[in-house]
């Protein structure tokens, strides 16, 4: 789409270049434009052909602009299948479509995961009503985002479940990541009003895993089932 947007950005240039040289040529060359003056048959074909011109800028025009409409429609759609309406994150598709380019190699030994769980969304639930555990949910998808600061990409997972994906990382990284996680945790809880959330989560990183590790979605499944080992 990009290639095509380029190409007609190339067309429409070149088609306005060509057409300010016709125009330079019969007002400032005498020769032309006395011709052109003087013998009508020339001026109906110098019409009929500028009609052509214009008619084709017209046309050019408007598949630019659908051109243009068409990607910005493909970005929206590609947000509204690869991203989460509750949390504003990506969802389960949209790191499945980034763990899709590891299926078919080792796991990088720079590659890190966390999963989160809310641990007790259930129980705000049940006590304050869905709405209220809706509210946790995208609060907790904020603190998760703002802790991420790019260095990695967070989705939700489903239902409380979160992945935090680290293409490039160590565990310094990892280990700020969880910091700054734990820091703004405890400082929503602290604040009066706020439903108290907790979590748990597991780690995964590409260098410390086993031989039986053989792929990424191992590693995300290891740290899956490490939520349980410890909370963090």
């Amino acid at each position: 789409m990009k290639k095509q947007e380029k190409l007609k950005s190339i067309q429409l240039v070149l088609f306005i270049a060509f057409a300010a040289l016709c125009v330079y040529l019969i007002i400032f060359n005498k020769e032309i434009y006395h011709l052109v003056a003087q013998d009508g048959h020339i001026r109906l074909v110098c019409t009929l052909l500028w009609a052509s011109l214009l008619i084709s800028f017209v046309f050019i025009l408007i598949d630019f602009s659908f051109t243009i409409q068409l990607r910005r429609d493909y970005h929206e759609l590609n947000y509204a299948v690869h991203s989460d309406p509750l949390s504003g994150l990506a969802n389960r598709l949209g790191a499945d479509a980034l763990i899709e380019k590891y299926l078919e190699m080792p796991v990088p030994e720079d590659f890190g995961c966390v999963m989160f769980e809310l641990s007790n969304i259930k129980e705000i639930n049940n006590l304050h009503g869905h709405a209220a555990g809706n509210s946790s949910i995208r609060d907790f998808s904020e603190m998760l985002n703002d802790a991420s600061g790019g260095s990695c990409y967070v989705a939700r997972n489903g239902g409380n479940k979160f992945l935090a994906i680290f293409e490039t990382a160590d565990k310094a990284m990892l280990n700020a990541f969880l910091s700054e996680v734990e820091s703004n945790v405890i400082e929503y809880n602290a604040v009066p009003g706020h439903y108290h959330l907790r979590y748990r989560c597991g780690v995964a990183f590409g260098k410390d895993a086993s031989a039986d590790i053989k792929s990424v979605p191992d590693l995300i499944a290891l740290a899956n089932r490490r939520i349980f080992d410890k909370s963090c």
